[in-house]
């Protein structure tokens, strides 16, 4: 079994990729990994895609795109992609590409794999994570109902999820390093109009306490150095993405915090595959620009699978 093109990735990017591809007629497989959740699934609400003037839930969004990609004939498999190899496969350059005990190959690979929340490392992070700390909003906001909650970021992410934990939160505490959020207006608006959203600006966490559970977080002003304890219940970190490439290191090329270099097409340093979305490197992410970034990257991918099969209109 050859395929004229895998997909690695089953956020928005993934899945447009797979619409484009499948419509073409390219013999299609997309892997969807069942330990990194795409970032659009684990989103409460969606405002600003075009379309849905009312906005709509990530996780329906994401369905969506699924569903539309499988009638169109995209095979999905779900599995950890550890290894992307060329090789020949019935005279064709190709790529092989394992994945749990299946090795399946491929004439193209696009890239999808998106990014994973960052870790701030302070003392007490991986101590009470699932046990207070977290990283997800959707997933974990409806354990802190009536609780005190602290969250450090002060970009789209953090106000977006903030706003959404004042729906189960007694109080939620934004700690942001600099004087100014770096975040959209209109969300800040909402933010700054929300009355359980106090900021505590110009403000680093420093470490996080507790016993069994989370109880407080060591918070420095950036300014005076001046340390205070805030006493909360949760504590969600939104401070940035990394990510999810480890596995193409040394496949193609990745810039200084790991992102895949792509060039006109979407094209990256190895020939016959792509890539598309949060995992490349790009000014903007947001799942429009993943939306448009698979489309690019499945066309690309559509006139090299029939460049080397000389199938191509000339």
């Amino acid at each position: 079994m050859i395929y004229d093109a895998i997909i690695i990735g089953g956020g928005p990017a993934g899945l447009t990729a797979a619409i484009y591809t499948s419509r073409a007629r390219l013999k299609t497989l997309l892997v969807e990994s069942f330990t990194v959740p795409a970032q659009a699934a684990i989103t409460s609400d969606i405002e600003n895609y075009p379309g849905f003037p009312e906005g709509l839930n990530g996780f329906e969004l994401v369905e969506k795109f699924k569903k539309q990609a499988k009638k169109f004939g995209t095979e999905f498999k779900t599995g950890d992609v550890t290894k992307i190899k060329e090789h020949k496969e019935a005279g064709l350059r190709a790529y092989r590409v394992d994945f749990g005990d299946e090795k399946i190959s491929s004439l193209s690979v696009i890239i999808a794999t998106g990014a994973r929340p960052k870790q701030l490392g302070i003392a007490g992070e991986d101590t009470f994570r699932g046990k207070g700390v977290s990283y997800c909003a959707v997933c974990d906001g409806a354990f802190f109902k009536g609780k005190n909650i602290v969250v450090i970021g002060g970009g789209d992410t953090a106000l977006e999820e903030a706003v959404f934990l004042t729906k189960f939160a007694n109080k939620v505490s934004i700690i942001h390093r600099r004087d100014r959020l770096r975040a959209t207006k209109i969300l800040q608006e909402r933010a700054f109009a929300n009355k359980k959203i106090e900021f505590i600006l110009e403000s680093t966490a420093e470490g996080i306490s507790g016993d069994s559970k989370v109880k407080a977080v060591k918070i420095k002003n950036t300014k005076s150095g001046k340390e205070t304890e805030l006493p909360c219940e949760g504590v969600f970190l939104f401070v940035g993405y990394i990510p999810n490439t480890d596995f193409l290191k040394g496949t193609v090329g990745l810039d200084k915090d790991g992102y895949v270099k792509s060039g006109h097409g979407l094209t990256t340093s190895a020939r016959g595959i792509f890539v598309c979305g949060d995992a490349r490197a790009k000014r903007l992410r947001q799942i429009v620009t993943a939306a448009g970034d698979g489309a690019v990257a499945a066309f690309s991918a559509r006139l090299y699978v029939e460049e080397l099969k000389g199938t191509a209109y000339e």
